[in-house]
Formats: structure tokens, C-alpha cells, sequence
């Protein structure tokens, strides 16, 4: 992986990975738990270091749409619940955790798809390299701590769609 500070990079990355896993979740060869936890925290760790530090910088922006980033914002919120609604399947692999699987590839591949399209091109255009990385340095350094602290965890998550 390039080292970029680039907070939009580093966002890509981090959905492209999300997509790796997905695959992985899909697999019956994979270790579909394991890669349901690393997703967990992925997803959770990154969309709390968005709307933390990157959000808030890019409403700013005159250039860049605030109810597009307020929209992000409430997608990540159904991305949360459809994560806490597959993480409580108990038999990984059954119908239900593949419906369930499904539901959550639905709604995180739609807001990254928008993301992208919108937030992240705006912020491209708009926003000057040496902020981006500001912004990355941060991003990443948020993410790394709720990753540390196990943000992805079913009570975490509990936590969070119940806020």
C-alpha cells in the first residue's frame, strides 16, 4: 500500500479493503468470522475518524456539499445497524448470516459509492494537498486509536446504533 497521508487516499484504501473483506465473508473457504471482526473494526474505526475529523474540516468548504456530508453521516448510522444486525448471527455461514451479509454489502458499498462520487471528488478538487494530509495524519491517527481499542466489538457496536 502507497504511504499517502492524503486523507482521500486513505479513505479509498480503506474501502477497497472493505471490499477485500467482503469477498472473504462471502467465501466458504475464508475464515468469514475472522474477517467479520477485521470488517467490525474497520468499518467502525473508519467512519468514527470520518466524522470526527474529516466531516467537520469539509463543511467548510463552500465547494463542497454539507448535505452530502450530512448524508454520509446518516448512512454510516444504517452501515452501523446492518454491521450489528449480521454480528449477532450466531451461525456464521447459515442463510440468515448470508442474508444478513448481504444487507450490510448493500448499505457500506452504496456509501462508499457516494462518498466517492460526491464528498471525495469535491474534497479533491477543492481542498489544497498539504491540508488533505493534515486531514490524513489525523484520520489515521483516530482510526488507529479505536482500532487499538476494539471499536468493532457486538457490545461496542450496541453502543453505538443505540446512541
Amino acid at each position: 500500500m502507497a504511504e499517502t497521508q492524503d486523507v482521500v487516499e486513505l479513505i479509498l484504501q480503506d474501502h477497497r479493503r472493505m471490499e477485500d473483506l467482503f469477498r472473504e465473508m462471502r467465501s466458504v473457504e475464508a475464515d468469514r468470522a475472522t474477517a467479520l471482526q477485521e470488517f467490525a473494526d474497520l468499518l467502525i474505526a473508519h467512519a468514527l475518524a470520518e466524522e470526527s475529523k474529516v466531516y467537520p474540516a469539509l463543511k467548510r468548504y463552500k465547494n463542497i456539499d454539507d448535505e452530502e456530508v450530512e448524508h454520509g453521516e446518516h448512512e454510516h448510522d444504517e452501515g452501523n445497524q446492518a454491521l450489528l444486525e449480521l454480528l449477532e448471527v450466531q451461525d456464521v455461514g447459515s442463510e440468515e448470516w448470508d442474508a444478513k451479509l448481504e444487507a450490510l454489502v448493500e448499505a457500506v458499498t452504496h456509501h462508499a459509492d457516494e462518498e466517492e462520487r460526491t464528498i471525495l471528488n469535491q474534497a479533491r478538487e477543492n481542498v489544497a494537498m498539504r491540508r488533505r494530509e493534515e486531514l490524513g495524519a489525523a484520520f489515521l491517527e483516530e482510526r488507529e486509536r479505536r482500532l487499538k481499542a476494539g471499536c468493532g466489538s457486538v457490545d461496542n457496536v450496541r453502543r453505538l446504533v443505540g446512541d
